[in-house]
């Protein structure tokens, strides 16, 4: 049979089809929609984006047929995915890591639509429909975080609630909607079970829908050049005629590139599968292990390094109003600056403002990944005061070591070189406040330090203050104080594997109290 005879064979199927649907003539504007012959290898990145979204799909219905929305079995059901499953692993891994690898590429290419301007006229709804975009796919991998139903999820939960919660008046309210009811229990779970599998994916299903119309209709912005100006009222005429004249079919001549760069990461994307496997679950969700330093996935990692730098007294505010106002700025951003230079070049304080925004996010995901700020949430019980520091104090300066132990300053401050890095080390405190400088901390917090002042009576707060005041290098004496003794010297024969247990610090006390 030659080709003349199967094309005309396959001819009569294809036009029944398409008689019925009209899939063919809904699909040709898609496919064969004229883009800028120099929309090369900046253009990639939507495609990447709705390469990883469709992997995002398949994966997850996957996963949907295996996966058991309930408190008491959403944990086990992923272990078994892991362990039982033929593959189910890779499948986990493969859902994991396209959603954060869509959410970086969807950060990339909205960066590069900043950077050439082609959010001015006329495609300032298809920024716009990108932000609502990024945000939806945003909410997408925080619930699919919630899904893993482990520690990391439960303790996220809470800290997201628990800034829900400092909205003003609706706060409550609010938090009973997010979590189904007054505490993070099987209706948290199923809420966020059907936001990541029906609302999410159905609004960003929409939003693609209108975001490629919006590209149809206005097309693929060239690449800027300087001197070429967007003038609204003449350049919709202008673009047309030079897409008449010099565009070319985005399939098959886009189209290789695209497919050429999705290959590239999708072989990426497996390999990272592979290699690393699926994102958790840890440990089991148990709201009585406060042992625990939740992290986000890398999308929020910057995130979780700028809510550890807040100021106490301003981080409501801050947490509460920052993000609707970053959400307004890039809404807004089309309408700011919607004619004009397209070049970065002839744009330079734009181009500065986008590399400090990628360096801040850069920094702060640092932070978060490294967390030095993180505490110890059992020091205070599960690390001894070090020995170098109560040998040789005074019946008061003991009792304040004592209180420093059980007030769980250790969870946040290091001595000797262990406990919490909320805080900084208090090795030697005393050399950089006064005791007045102290009680005023203490008592007041700041930084990120809470105030302690309603929890230690005076007694109590006498004591720490002399304790803390001996904090200081060898053979620096205490002058603040009268009748205190050197410190001895960190280097001394006495070492941080010969701590003083509670008993013997307690019997201390009592040894100094009944001598005095």
């Amino acid at each position: 049979m030659n080709r003349e005879a199967i094309l005309k064979l396959l001819k009569q199927p294809v036009d029944w089809i398409e008689e019925r649907t009209g899939v063919i003539a809904f699909s040709a504007p898609l496919l064969f929609h004229h883009v800028p012959r120099s929309a090369k290898w900046w253009y990639v990145f939507g495609s990447a984006t709705m390469m990883f979204f469709t992997i995002q799909i398949v994966t997850g219905v996957c996963l949907g047929t295996m996966y058991a929305p309930s408190a008491a079995n959403a944990w086990e059901s992923l272990r078994y995915i892991d362990e039982e499953v033929p593959l189910g692993w890779m499948l986990r891994a493969l859902h994991g890591w396209s959603s954060s690898a869509m959410v970086v590429m969807m950060a990339i290419h909205m960066l590069q639509v900043f950077m050439h301007g082609s959010f001015k006229y006329p495609r300032e709804l298809n920024w716009i429909t990108g932000v609502f975009l990024l945000l939806t796919v945003l909410a997408l991998a925080f619930t699919g975080q919630v899904m893993r139903w482990d520690q990391d999820a439960y303790w996220g939960l809470g800290i997201g609630a628990a800034i829900v919660d400092r909205v003003p008046i609706f706060g409550d309210q609010m938090r009973a909607l997010m979590l189904g009811g007054p505490i993070i229990g099987g209706e948290t779970l199923n809420r966020f079970f059907a936001l990541h599998v029906f609302i999410l994916p159905g609004a960003a299903i929409a939003l693609v829908g209108v975001h490629m119309t919006l590209i149809i209709k206005n097309g693929i912005s060239e690449m800027p050049k300087p001197g070429e100006i967007v003038v609204p009222s003449t350049y919709r005429k202008g673009f047309e005629e030079r897409m008449h004249k010099n565009g070319v079919p985005f399939f098959p001549d886009a189209a290789q590139r695209d497919m050429v760069f999705c290959g590239v990461c999708l072989i990426l994307l497996v390999f990272l599968a592979a290699y690393y496997g699926p994102f958790g679950p840890g440990g089991m969700p148990d709201p009585t292990l406060i042992n625990t330093n939740p992290r986000p996935d890398y999308p929020f990692m910057w995130i979780f390094g700028a809510v550890s730098l807040l100021p106490p007294a301003s981080e409501t505010a801050i947490m509460l109003i920052a993000p609707v106002v970053g959400i307004a700025i890039l809404v807004a951003v089309p309408f700011l600056s919607n004619s004009g230079e397209r070049a970065p070049s002839r744009r330079p304080g734009m181009m500065l403002l986008a590399v400090f925004v990628v360096m801040a996010i850069a920094a702060l995901t640092w932070e978060g990944i490294t967390s030095p700020w993180s505490p110890v949430m059992n020091g205070w019980s599960a690390l001894p005061t070090p020995a170098q520091f109560v040998k040789g104090r005074t019946p008061l300066q003991m009792q304040g070591a004592v209180v420093f132990q059980y007030a769980q300053c250790r969870n946040c401050h290091e001595l000797g070189g262990f406990g919490g890095k909320r805080g900084p080390a208090l090795d030697e405190i005393a050399t950089r406040m006064s005791p007045d400088q102290i009680v005023r901390q203490v008592q007041q917090g700041g930084g990120n330090m809470p105030a302690f002042g309603k929890n230690l009576n005076s007694a109590q707060m006498t004591a720490i203050v002399s304790f803390l005041s001996t904090l200081r290098p060898a053979n620096e004496a205490d002058s603040t104080i009268p009748g205190a003794q050197l410190p001895l010297p960190i280097n001394s024969p006495v070492t941080l594997n010969e701590p003083l247990t509670g008993r013997e610090v307690r019997e201390e006390i009592s040894a100094g109290v009944s001598s005095r």
